[in-house]
């Protein structure tokens, strides 16, 4: 959905958040170069915000921006996204080293937390799994892991985005700005801060950031990516699902059965999909009580 008009005057809070102070860095990884925002003074523990398909790091600015004060914080652009350079070829396990080379550059202490949204929910469920001893714990933002479904798959997940095509001038492509899915309600003054970071100067005019290519990592079923991965998740894992977005009860149900009945399920209450752009404080708060709950509780073991 597009954010026409005039935005609402932002609230304090938003406003201090995006001048928190940030640096932009670039890591080499694998022979790609990756961008990430940093936050926060290198050598405290940490946070690693991964954001979901055709998005990018600043999606999370608003909120990894309010850790800066305690934390290590960075939000990064996986390849194919954002201010990170492109690959021949993607695949979510590509993207795990990605996140790792990022936690470990930014001079995070100790095992980081990971907060993932959507398809960066699967990559950090993926992380979880294959690098249990390198993390704290993961969040996921309503990433929904279901059974094989025909109705949905790669192709129709890349084809959601559009084709590629050259806009005449910034504008013109900023009235096209939509997330994918649509929802039913956004704050406009995030998404006039996000909007404009999706775009780059391009021959002709202005394209889009991400690759479309990038959506070929997932073979057959995106929802299914990471499924393989969840029995394997040793590590804490919150799943936090919208009231209004993808992760179902029943896919939330079933996410939980998968996981060994020990890693929780919270719902955010009036939220869409894109939780960030339209319940930011909810998605804060629900951080916040995880954080603080994992900094002195013992997690559940799984039994196999």
């Amino acid at each position: 959905m597009s954010a026409p008009g005039r935005p609402t005057t932002a609230p304090d809070w938003y406003r201090k958040a995006l001048a928190t102070p940030r640096s932009d860095v670039t890591v080499e990884v694998e022979g790609c170069p990756i961008h990430y925002l940093a936050w926060g003074e290198r050598g405290r523990r940490g946070l690693v915000f991964v954001h979901g398909g055709g998005a990018h790091a600043h999606w999370w600015t608003h909120v990894a921006a309010r850790y800066a004060s305690r934390y290590r914080v960075a939000a990064l652009d996986l390849s194919g996204h954002g201010d990170s350079g492109h690959r021949e070829r993607y695949s979510l396990e590509g993207w795990t080293r990605e996140v790792m080379a990022v936690a470990r550059h930014a001079g995070i202490d100790g095992p980081p937390v990971l907060v993932g949204h959507s398809m960066g929910g699967f990559v950090t469920i993926a992380t979880a799994a294959l690098e249990p001893d390198a993390l704290s714990g993961v969040i996921v933002c309503d990433s929904p892991i279901s059974a094989p479904d025909p109705e949905i798959d790669a192709h129709r997940m890349g084809a959601a985005f559009g084709k590629p095509r050259i806009y005449a001038s910034r504008r013109e492509a900023l009235e096209r700005f939509r997330t994918v899915p649509p929802q039913a309600h956004y704050l406009d003054y995030v998404m006039a801060d996000v909007g404009p970071h999706s775009l780059t100067p391009s021959e002709g005019g202005w394209r889009w950031k991400f690759d479309h290519n990038a959506f070929n990592a997932f073979e057959e079923n995106p929802r299914a990516a990471a499924r393989a991965y969840l029995p394997d998740v040793r590590c804490r894992l919150a799943l936090l699902r919208s009231e209004c977005g993808l992760v179902t009860e029943d896919i939330g149900q079933y996410m939980y059965e998968q996981m060994g009945r020990v890693n929780p399920v919270i719902e955010i209450p009036l939220a869409g999909h894109h939780l960030m752009l339209d319940q930011p404080l909810l998605l804060i708060t629900a951080i916040n009580t995880l954080l603080s709950d994992w900094a002195h509780s013992e997690p559940l073991r799984r039994r196999d």
